[in-house]
C-alpha cells in the first residue's frame, strides 16, 4: 500500500507548474497513485481521508466513497474549486473515512454512464461499479478499520458522478446503504425511471437512505428530473429515508456543492438502521 501524506509535502512539483501549495489536510493521503481498475484495464489515483483519532484508536469507522476525487480535497488538483471535504471533517471531527476516486479525464463521461450514448460513446458505468464493489471496497475493508456493512457505507457524487452514485445504490443495495446524489445528470439516461422501477425490490432496497440535492439555477429540468426519480423511489423507501434539498441559488458547480456538504455529511452519519 503506497501512501503519500499531502499535508507534509504537497503536490507542487508533480502537478502544478505555478507552484501553488496544496490545500489538502494532513489527514488526507494518496492511498495509491495507480490503483488498478481490472474491469477496465486502467489505473487510477485514490485519495483517502482518515479521522483524527484513526492512528491512536482501535475502533472502526463508516466509509464514504466519492467520485471526482480531484475536486474533493485539494484546490491544486481541482477543475473549478474543491468541495473542501477535508476542511469540513477537520472542523467537525466527524468519525468518517472518505475515499476519493479520481475521474477518468477524457473517459469520465463513459465511466460514469452505464448506457451507451450517441454523443459520448460506450457506457462503461457497469464495469466502473464492478471495480468499486469487487476491487476497491474489498481492498479498503482489508487494509483499513472500516465498518463493512451497507448501513455504514455511503457513496456520493455530483453531476455525472451523481448519476453513477445513484446507479450504485440501485444495483448494489447490499454494498451501499447511504446514497448522496448531487445535481445528477439524469438527462443522459432517459430510461432511468423504468430501470428504477424494474430494479427496486423492497427486501433489498427498503433499508437504504438517499440524499438528493439540486439548485434552481442549474439546467431548467434539473429539479424536475430529480423529483421524478424521487417519486419513483417513494413506494419502496420509507418517507424519512429520502431527503430532498433544493437551493434557490444553487448552480452547477463545486461552490454550490461545497455549501451543501456540511448538511450532507451530518446526514450521512445519522443513526443507521
Amino acid at each position: 500500500m503506497r501512501s503519500l501524506l499531502l499535508g507534509a509535502i504537497g503536490l507542487v512539483t508533480t502537478i502544478n507548474t505555478n507552484a501553488q501549495l496544496s490545500t489538502a489536510s494532513p489527514r488526507v493521503q494518496i492511498m495509491d497513485s495507480a490503483f488498478p481498475i481490472k474491469s477496465l484495464g486502467r489505473e487510477r489515483r485514490i485519495w483517502i481521508y482518515l479521522p483524527a483519532d484513526y492512528t491512536t484508536g482501535k475502533h472502526r469507522y463508516p466509509v464514504l466513497y466519492m467520485q471526482d476525487g480531484q475536486n474533493l480535497f485539494d484546490a491544486v488538483t481541482s477543475f473549478a474549486g474543491e468541495w473542501g471535504v477535508d476542511e469540513e471533517l477537520d472542523r467537525t471531527n466527524l468519525p468518517l473515512i472518505v475515499v476519493g476516486i479520481d475521474n477518468g479525464g477524457a473517459k469520465r463521461m463513459n465511466e460514469y454512464n452505464p448506457e451507451d450514448h450517441e454523443r459520448f460513446g460506450k457506457g462503461e458505468g457497469k464495469a466502473y461499479l464492478e471495480f468499486l464493489v469487487n476491487e476497491l471496497k474489498p481492498y479498503i475493508d482489508q487494509h483499513y478499520r472500516t465498518k463493512k456493512q451497507a448501513k455504514y457505507t455511503g457513496i456520493a457524487g455530483s453531476s455525472m458522478g451523481g448519476l453513477i452514485s445513484y446507479y450504485a445504490g440501485l444495483w448494489y443495495p447490499k454494498q451501499f446503504g447511504k446514497i448522496g446524489v448531487f445535481s445528477p445528470s439524469f438527462w443522459i439516461s432517459p430510461g432511468l425511471i423504468n430501470l428504477t422501477k424494474e430494479a427496486l425490490h423492497k427486501r433489498r432496497h427498503a433499508n437504504q437512505q438517499y440524499y438528493f440535492y439540486a439548485g434552481k439555477k442549474e439546467s431548467p429540468q434539473m429539479v424536475s428530473d430529480m423529483e421524478k426519480i424521487i417519486s419513483t423511489l417513494q413506494p419502496i423507501l420509507p418517507k424519512e429515508s429520502i431527503i430532498k434539498r433544493v437551493s434557490p441559488i444553487g448552480e452547477h458547480n463545486e461552490a454550490s456543492w461545497r455549501s451543501e456538504l456540511p448538511n450532507y455529511l451530518r446526514w450521512n452519519l445519522r443513526s443507521r438502521k
